[in-house]
């Protein structure tokens, strides 16, 4: 992957039909730390594209830059052939007013009731009459199942459903491109296998773009189109299709696809041998 005319080739895009262009990014909070290392990516228009790898890998981070949260150390992120400039706030409302992004752990209002929590980018980016509003909310809230709890308060419904409402406040405005960081964490097997259905139907009949972040292999390979896999050095080490994917012989590949307890992914974040913790020897 030594330019993205290379990730284009591969992944079977022409730069034509990239939304998003990760080429080259180094990252880190501090100096003390790389969370990414020269990552390379890229996001064909219209399609499902994975996002995996072990927790701490910079999975979540991705997502963060291509929002414009934070600028890369090195490197640049592209949203349809425009570099991110996350110091620039008047491209970076515009931008986000083309994406939709359902957070690890849903981030909803607490003070606002399951309606006003779908209603929100509404208010604030349109200027839709109350009637409109009303039709859009519960056409989101009935597509993830839930125009039944539209009235209730965040505190009245389970974690699994403030999951799915937040999901309907992501799609509340029919966006270009959605990113999903874990949308399937604290589901049951059947609101999974229904997020995971609607995550695909989204993108085949609206055209948009979804990164997916994920530890949940089997879901993922069921809707996606692509998936890169990290290490937890921050690196690509691994992308291809589903099917190429589950058929590497690579060890770190296998591993993780399979979740096997052994291999070459290690459990144990890098430390200090035991003994001078506990003062073994001393």
């Amino acid at each position: 992957m030594s330019d993205l005319r290379t990730i284009a080739e591969t992944t079977g895009h022409p730069s034509s039909d990239l939304l998003v262009e990760i080429d080259h990014v180094v990252f880190g909070y501090d100096a003390s730390r790389t969370i990414l290392d020269d990552v390379s990516m890229s996001f064909g228009r219209g399609k499902v594209t994975a996002i995996l790898g072990g927790s701490g890998c910079g999975k979540t981070t991705l997502l963060r830059l291509i929002g414009g949260v934070y600028p890369a150390n090195q490197g640049t992120i592209r949203f349809e052939g425009q570099v991110v400039d996350a110091h620039n706030p008047e491209q970076l409302f515009a931008l986000r007013r083309r994406l939709g992004m359902l957070f690890q752990f849903g981030a909803l209002f607490t003070d606002l009731s399951v309606f006003e929590n779908v209603a929100f980018p509404l208010r604030e980016h349109t200027d839709l009459d109350e009637t409109m509003i009303r039709d859009i909310v519960l056409m989101k809230l009935n597509a993830v199942g839930l125009r039944g709890a539209a009235s209730l308060d965040i505190s009245e419904i389970s974690g699994g459903m403030a999951r799915r409402v937040a999901l309907a406040r992501a799609i509340a405005l029919d966006p270009e491109l959605i990113m999903y960081d874990e949308p399937f964490a604290g589901l049951d097997p059947i609101s999974m296998a229904v997020a995971a259905n609607l995550i695909r139907i989204l993108n085949d009949t609206t055209g948009a773009t979804a990164i997916l972040v994920s530890h949940d292999v089997a879901q993922c390979f069921k809707i996606c189109d692509y998936a890169y896999l990290m290490s937890s050095r921050g690196k690509v080490v691994a992308e291809g299709t589903p099917k190429q994917l589950a058929e590497s012989e690579d060890p770190e590949v296998r591993q993780f696809i399979r979740g096997e307890p052994d291999g070459p992914v290690r459990f144990h974040y890098p430390a200090r041998p035991l003994a001078e913790d506990f003062g073994v020897g001393a």
